[in-house]
This record gives C-alpha cells, structure tokens and sequence, in this order.
C-alpha cells in the first residue's frame, strides 16, 4: 500500500545480530593454493535498516567488528602478508563492509593503497563519528569519495593501507 512494505520478523533479525557469529569455514587459511582474497567483503546490513536510523545501524556495526576481530585471529594462520580492514559510509549503513585482501591470481593488486586520507574527521553523521570516536584499539583514517567514509585497521596486523 502506497510504496511501504512492513518488514516481519524484525525482533528476531535484531536478536540474531547480537547472538549469532559465523565460524567462517567457507573461507581457506591453511590451504596455501586456496588461501587467497582478491579484496573479499562482506556486508552485515544487506537491506540497509540501518540507513533511517542509527539505533537500527549499531546492531550491524556492532557484529561488523564482533567479526573483524574472528578474522583478525584467523587471518594471522595465513603463509602470505595481508591486509584487513573496516570500510563505513557516512550514511550508507548497506556499505560498511569488512574487507580481506591477499596476494591473488586474479590481477596484481596487492597491497590495495588508499591515498588522501585524514586523521581528521570527515563524517557528518554525528551518531557514526560518536560511535567510532568511542572505538579503541583500531587506527582510523577518513576520506570522502562521493560520501565520507572512515578506514579501520589495527597496526601491525596484516600490511599498511597507506603508503
């Protein structure tokens, strides 16, 4: 009716952000030919809930570094340098991703380099810088490409983002 579709089942999508983690068995870090990620990502709110408001983005964000932190211990069983990191929109909660990058058959493109970025704030959205303004132990940078973003990593875990 009139463009708006009730999404069901909420409650639930909510409580299972919070309680479910994934072990990541699909993905390959003893397997020296197969463990390789050609700038992989994942996305933790596919339908962008968390683009109307924050309270519904933070559940997302919360289990983004909930995993960051899954694959950071993971990732430090691969034979090759890597590199691991947080990527999130001012405003676009569907793109906050969590990214995985190795050298890769597919094309020469490791290390991925960022290049003008800040340790200035260039988030608008005060509810986001808040939230990352209260996050310890990560090394944030800030850029803007079409939107602001932040870049997360923690240094000396995997290869520099920068050059």
């Amino acid at each position: 009716m009139h463009g708006y579709k009730k999404h069901r089942g909420l409650r639930r999508y909510y409580k299972n952000l919070d309680f479910k983690t994934d072990d990541w068995s699909e993905l390959s870090f003893s397997n020296t030919d197969l463990a390789w990620f050609d700038l992989w990502h994942t996305h933790f709110d596919w339908y962008g809930y968390g683009n109307s408001s924050f309270r519904k983005r933070k559940p997302h964000l919360d289990k983004l570094f909930r995993h960051f932190h899954i694959l950071q211990k993971l990732s430090k069983s691969l034979d090759k340098d890597f590199q691991l990191w947080v990527l999130v929109l001012d405003f676009e909660s569907s793109s906050d991703a969590l990214f995985l990058h190795t050298p890769n058959p597919n094309r020469n493109n490791f290390p991925y380099l960022y290049s003008g970025l800040s340790t200035a704030s260039t988030l608008t959205n005060a509810a986001l810088k808040d939230y990352i303004d209260e996050l310890e132990g990560y090394e944030k940078l800030y850029g803007n490409a079409n939107e602001a973003f932040a870049l997360l990593f923690t240094e000396n875990i995997g290869r520099s983002l920068v050059p």
